[in-house]
């Protein structure tokens, strides 16, 4: 009795330390891995311009991303109205600083769409052209995909683009990732006409035909390609009151 009344005891105590040991692993890390996951997002975001970078984005750095967001990237979020958040109110959301880089997209996705906040980037080059870098977010073959959509200050010509996935196939749907001649496709596409038409992009199987609204399709990949059309047709459209008072 004496024996496992002393085992238990001391099961129960290396327990506690091993846990208490995780805990303090876990909080330790935190930070780090909190930091990281904002970089990622950065150079996603800044990786829709980086034929615009007066760097090369293949070897881009952690401090350059950094650099380049604090001196030459303007954030801001938006309404379904077109209206700028003020940075007090969004803290008082929950988003940390006020800034678009930490708004929950996740969440914001799962929102009715006349109550979603929406991230702007506005990237100004060396030369003092700017851009604007919008986010997309849809579904593809087997969960989620998302984009940074940049366009040039006419709000219509797309400047370059960034994708990614959460579980598509490699050598598949996952080439709306990897695959950088696809991706450059993008380039110099219209999403309206002269008008103000709408007309947005087609990801369309066997080839484009209209140089200026259609790409390529990834073969083996129709379903991905699908998600990207739509959630790129679907999502600018909500920027349109912001794009609209940004005209005038």
């Amino acid at each position: 009795m004496h024996n496992t009344s002393q085992t238990l005891r001391f099961v129960l105590i290396m327990t506690s330390i091993v846990a208490m040991l995780l805990a303090l692993l876990q909080n330790g890390l935190k930070s780090k891995h909190d930091y990281n996951e904002a970089l990622y997002s950065k150079k996603a975001t800044l990786a829709a311009v980086a034929n615009q970078l007066d760097i090369d984005f293949s070897s881009i750095s952690s401090e350059q991303v950094t650099e380049i967001f604090e001196k030459q990237i303007k954030q801001s979020v938006i309404n379904d109205e077109g209206v700028v958040i003020p940075k007090e109110d969004l803290e008082k959301d929950g988003v940390k600083n006020g800034k678009a880089e930490n708004l929950d997209l996740v969440k914001q996705d799962k929102e009715p769409i006349d109550e979603r906040l929406l991230p702007v980037y506005e990237f100004t080059k060396s030369d003092g052209n700017k851009y604007y870098i919008v986010y997309t977010r849809g579904k593809g073959l087997w969960d989620a995909i998302w984009g940074n959509i940049a366009l040039e200050s006419d709000l219509n010509t797309i400047a370059g683009v960034s994708f990614d996935h959460k579980a598509e196939t490699p050598g598949l749907g996952a080439e709306i990732k990897d695959n950088k001649a696809w991706v450059k496709q993008f380039i110099g596409k219209k999403l309206y006409e002269p008008n103000g038409e709408f007309v947005g992009l087609e990801v369309r199987k066997g080839g484009a035909k209209d140089p200026m609204h259609d790409v390529d399709a990834i073969s083996g990949a129709t379903i991905t390609g699908d998600g990207v059309e739509e959630m790129i047709n679907t999502d600018i459209v909500a920027y349109d009151a912001y794009f609209d008072k940004l005209r005038k």
